[in-house]
């Protein structure tokens, strides 16, 4: 009967992509086009922002419990994190007083996006099973999602964020002014007849450096939990077979080798995400 019940490959996998999708009402509905302004993903929303609080808690304590002596292994670790920024952040923007903020910004977002990202790390079904029961009691849906960053809409939330400081950084370094000259002189000459092909050739810049920021993340981190989720399929086909024990060592194994796989995958994936952010920042202090 339970195998009866059972939903499909197909159904499992749909039902696990799934957000919890809320309109500015907070009603239930869900996504219809491509582009959907008037949807939200409440799951996304909310473990960011409780990752994010997470993330600057750590650095608070961090702070908090720095002292002048031998350091803790804590205090070790948030220290090499902000040394690495920091000297990531000197060779790419030359601005002392721009470090101040840009260096504890890059940190936080690094620190932020591993903390989503390791929410991937997490057995796939056990907090959606955990929502399987207490979602629908509390007058929800029965969809969950975990990994924020597998969602398009928060990558590309923060790499727009990203874009808008590049367009402050451009303002405050080289003034109003000389930023609307070098969009319209850069790079092909300041020839009027140039100025059109040399604004649309900024504005595509731009729009690309955006959008594979965004995409960059969510692509590795979709295929990522995509991946544990075939896994977790090896072993549900196991669970209702009474032969195929080779689907339960096969089950274990892959999870194991992936899993230790992509750690270095959340880690690295954070690491570029941050480099880029540094990168990207840095090329708004250099005139062209």
């Amino acid at each position: 009967m339970a195998a009866e019940n059972a939903p499909t490959a197909g159904e499992y996998i749909r039902h696990h992509l799934q957000h919890l999708q809320m309109n500015f009402q907070f009603e239930s509905v869900k996504q219809t086009a491509i582009v959907d302004f008037s949807v939200f993903n409440l799951d996304s929303v909310v473990y960011s922002l409780l990752l994010g609080v997470l993330g600057c808690f750590v650095l608070w304590r961090g702070a908090r419990r720095a002292t002048s002596g031998v350091p803790g292994r804590f205090q070790a670790a948030v220290e090499i994190m902000a040394e690495m920024v920091e000297t990531q952040a000197k060779g790419v923007i030359h601005n002392e007083k721009s470090r101040k903020l840009v260096s504890p910004l890059a940190l936080t977002v690094f620190i932020w996006i591993f903390l989503m990202n390791f929410m991937d790390m997490i057995p796939v079904d056990l907090i959606p099973q955990a929502w399987h029961v207490a979602g629908p009691a509390a007058g929800f849906p029965d969809y969950m999602r975990v990994v924020a960053t597998a969602d398009l809409s928060t990558t590309l939330g923060l790499s727009v964020s990203v874009l808008l400081l590049c367009f402050y950084y451009n303002i405050k370094i080289k003034g109003l002014g000389g930023w609307g000259h070098e969009l319209f002189t850069a790079p092909f000459g300041a020839h009027p007849l140039l100025w059109p092909f040399n604004f649309l050739m900024q504005v595509i810049e731009f729009v690309a450096k955006t959008v594979s920021h965004g995409m960059r993340l969510f692509g590795n981190m979709f295929a990522g939990e995509l991946v544990f989720m075939l896994i977790a399929l090896m072993g549900g086909a196991f669970t209702l077979s009474a032969t195929g024990i080779g689907l339960a060592i096969g089950h274990v194994i892959a999870g194991t080798v992936w899993t230790l796989f992509h750690i270095l995958i959340i880690t690295l994936q954070a690491f570029i995400f941050m480099m880029l952010t540094l990168i990207y920042v840095g090329q708004a202090h250099d005139a062209h």
